[in-house]
């Protein structure tokens, strides 16, 4: 399988899809972060912009990675990587850190506060798993750029669910922009792969299908009262 995927280095995909998640993130907060932080208007504890510190610089190390190995710096792309696994534990903590400010802010005012740690949870935990994963394929770069770009996809459909800020006219945003949208590079992937190669890579055909599917039952059971009964009970752990 190395042999055919071998020439993919030499394309801008995944570069672009770097740029993508850069736009996604400063178009998705400027209305709910960036432009409330430059008029003084938002006030949240550190961990809240610890965690959107640390998310910024995992998508421009992502870039910076894909740009590394186009160039052929393999050996510099290596050791940057590194710096790659704090950043994603620190993501990790500090996005359940925030969640659990955001529910408790939210708690009085709007009835899902406790369901929507259950998606933080799940989608940090698979995030983390991805990466994880990709770090032991580092030595079959097919597996391990497109395990690297599938978390990327996980983290950050906050981002695109906040487009409904920009545009309040789409229905449902929680289906056709933290799902349809933020999941499509996934089929984007897919379609290229097929194209390309003639064949689907494992990743986007598994666990990028797994990751779609996953995230479509979370969406299933949001409003149930399972769903809230389980997000009340991770509050209370991380009380």
């Amino acid at each position: 399988m190395a042999n055919i995927w071998a020439r993919d280095r030499a394309g801008l995909f995944y570069a672009g899809f770097g740029f993508l998640c850069l736009a996604a993130v400063l178009a998705g907060f400027s209305t709910t972060y960036i432009l409330p932080m430059a008029s003084q208007s938002f006030s949240a504890p550190a961990i809240v912009h610890i965690h959107g510190a640390l998310c910024l610089t995992w998508v421009l190390l992502f870039i910076v990675q894909t740009l590394l190995v186009r160039n052929r710096r393999t050996r510099l792309h290596m050791k940057a990587g590194y710096a790659g696994i704090p950043v994603a534990l620190g993501i990790f903590v500090s996005g359940m850190g925030t969640a659990h400010w955001a529910t408790a802010r939210d708690i009085e005012t709007v009835p899902t506060a406790f369901t929507t740690s259950i998606g933080t949870l799940t989608s940090l935990t698979i995030f983390s798993a991805f990466v994880v994963f990709a770090v032991s394929m580092r030595n079959r770069p097919d597996w391990h750029k497109r395990l690297m770009m599938l978390a990327t996809v996980t983290v950050l459909w906050p981002a695109y669910f906040r487009f409904r800020h920009l545009m309040p006219w789409v229905p449902r945003p929680d289906i056709w922009l933290a799902l349809v949208l933020a999941d499509l590079p996934i089929v984007v992937a897919a379609m290229r792969d097929w194209r390309v190669y003639g064949k689907v890579h494992p990743v986007w055909a598994i666990f990028g299908t797994a990751l779609i599917v996953e995230q479509s039952l979370e969406l299933l059971l949001f409003e149930t009262p399972l769903w809230n009964g389980l997000g009340r009970a991770i509050y209370r752990v991380l009380m």
